[in-house]
Parts: C-alpha cells; structure tokens; sequence
C-alpha cells in the first residue's frame, strides 16, 4: 500500500517536526490490550522499516518521546462516582495534556499513539489549552464508529471510552469537564465526526438536542454520497477553525474484515481503501495540527494485521502517496 512516496499539497514536510507521544491507557475500556497498542505500533514493521523511519523518509524531523507516565489503577471504580477509574483517567489526562502542550509550545506537531478513547481527554485538552493561550480556536475531526457521547447519567457501561466527546463538549463528571481549567474545549461549529454507526438512544436524542446532526457523517452519509463526499464537507467545517484542526482517529471506525483488533467492533464499518483515502484528504486539505490513532488492541488482532494497518494510516495522514 502506497508505496511511492510524492509530497501532498496540504504539506510543508522538509523540516518540519514530529513528536511521536505514546499514551498507553486502556482501563477507560471494557476490554483489555488496547494499552498494548502503543508499543505494538512502535514496533511494528511496515514493508521494510518501522513506523519512525518511514515517517522520517516522508521529509519529517522526527522524535520518539516515549510514554506518557500513565496511573495505574487502584480501584475498579471511584467510590459513588458510576464511572470506572475515574481517577486513573483523570490524573492520566492532566498529565497528557501537559505533555502535548509542551510539544506544540515547541513547533512540533504531535502524533499520539492511543490507548483507548479516552486519552482523548486529556490529549485534546492540551491542543485546546494551547491555542487558546494563543488566542485562537482550533477544529476537531473525530473519526469513530460510536459518538462517544455518552455522560454518566446515560452511559451504559461507565466506561470512560465512551464519553470524551461529551467531556470535551462540556459534559460530565467535573474532574474530566474542569481539565486545563476551562470548558467545552471544542466550539460545536469547528467540529466533525465521520463513520458512526453504532449510537446508543441517549446519545441520539442529544446530538439532534444539541444541533449536532449536520456535524456527524455516519456510515448512511457514506453509503449515499461516498467517502470523498462526506469528508470534503467534514473538511469544510473544522477547517474554519483558524488554528487549523486535530484529529482524532479510532481504528473501529474501519469494517471488522480489515481491522479486528480492536474492542468494541461494529459490522459495516469503512473499507481499507476508505480509511486511507479519507487520511489522504486530510494530508492533502493540510491545517491538520495533531494526529491521535486509538483502540488498536494487539490482544484480539489477527496476524498483526490491524497495527500494520494503523501504521500504514498514519503514514497516509503524513503525507504518503501512491505516486
């Protein structure tokens, strides 16, 4: 796949920076091993390198952070709280947020290895704390087969994965919502999501509540007017964010068939060939400011095919072209 490089239009890449950042953190999940994705993917072999020098052969200065100090749980859940290892999430985004921070504040741009969805959190949080302290707005481009939209009071399962788009747009419990000291970190209108497909009731009724309607793209949208249609007008929406958009990217998004190591699989997902053509289209808008790949979980993948395909991914968002 892809494997001619050629510049993308969106990109400046001689020269620029990017700082690869691992956050291992999967208790926010049902499921364990998505914690193992960060260092699956790091030593993952795509062709005949590994992730980190064919980023560098893309035109990128490229450096490996390493891990974030993530908590370790105490407690399957916060006494009262509904929600499962809320403090492990809590202190494991105050502590991201700071990292990514950092990394922008030095004119690198963050490639941050999930982990599950709810690294997100404290991920975004950081790229939200950082433009606003410049004074500008950035975008967000959540790539999912779920809304992730779930609060505590509607959340089925009180895993925290299910959650970080409501923490991110103001709601939920108060030590997620207050991370970084401000609140909702995304403006509605410079925000998408494409590839939804599995929403819970709740979640639904609040999304149509909230007017979000037009800024999901789900996999009916796709069905209709294809992959290229729905990300021309997701591209369209964040990118009125001055300071350009981050993404976010869970690899649930893509069909079972292409990727099955991940927890919360859904039939009917993406193609291959969607996944990296949607990737491709970001590279090519450029404005993107960070790039976030979660729920890889090694623990149920089939012949190391979903890391293979996750690292292929991000090499397509960076920048890297069939011809």
């Amino acid at each position: 796949m892809n494997d001619t490089l050629s510049a993308s239009s969106g990109f400046q890449r001689d020269g620029s920076k990017v700082a690869v950042l691992g956050v291992p953190f999967g208790h926010g999940a049902g499921q364990k091993g998505s914690e193992l994705g960060v260092e699956a993917l790091r030593l993952a072999r795509l062709g005949d390198a590994g992730l980190l020098e064919h980023i560098g052969r893309l035109g990128y200065t490229v450096e490996d952070l390493g891990d974030v100090d993530v908590v370790r749980p105490g407690s399957h859940a916060d006494s009262g709280s509904g929600l499962k290892y809320l403090s492990e999430v809590a202190e494991t985004a105050r502590r991201s947020a700071a990292v990514v921070k950092d990394i922008l504040s030095s004119g690198a741009m963050p490639v941050i290895l999930g982990g599950d969805h709810s690294v997100a959190i404290g991920t975004f949080s950081g790229i939200a704390s950082h433009f606003k302290r410049v004074g500008e707005e950035i975008g967000l481009l959540w790539f999912d087969a779920h809304a992730d939209f779930n609060t505590p009071e509607s959340s089925p399962s009180g895993n925290i994965h299910g959650m970080p788009l409501a923490v991110l747009m103001g709601e939920g419990d108060e030590a997620l919502v207050g991370l970084e000291g401000f609140s909702p970190k995304i403006d509605p209108s410079c925000f998408a999501h494409v590839g939804a497909r599995d929403l819970d009731p709740a979640e639904r009724s609040r999304i149509r509540e909230k007017g979000l309607s037009d800024r999901f793209f789900t996999m009916s949208d796709i069905d209709r007017i294809g992959m290229v249609g729905c990300m021309e007008r997701a591209l369209d929406i964040v990118s009125k964010a001055p300071a350009g958009f981050a993404v976010t990217f869970d690899v649930d998004i893509i069909d079972p068939r292409f990727a099955p190591g991940s927890g919360t699989l859904v039939r009917g997902g993406i193609t291959y060939r969607e996944a990296h053509l949607a990737l491709e289209m970001v590279a090519d808008r450029g404005g993107m400011r960070s790039f976030e790949i979660v729920e890889v979980n090694p623990m149920l993948d089939n012949n190391n095919i979903t890391v293979e395909l996750a690292g292929e991914l991000i090499l397509s968002v960076l920048g890297k072209r069939i011809l």
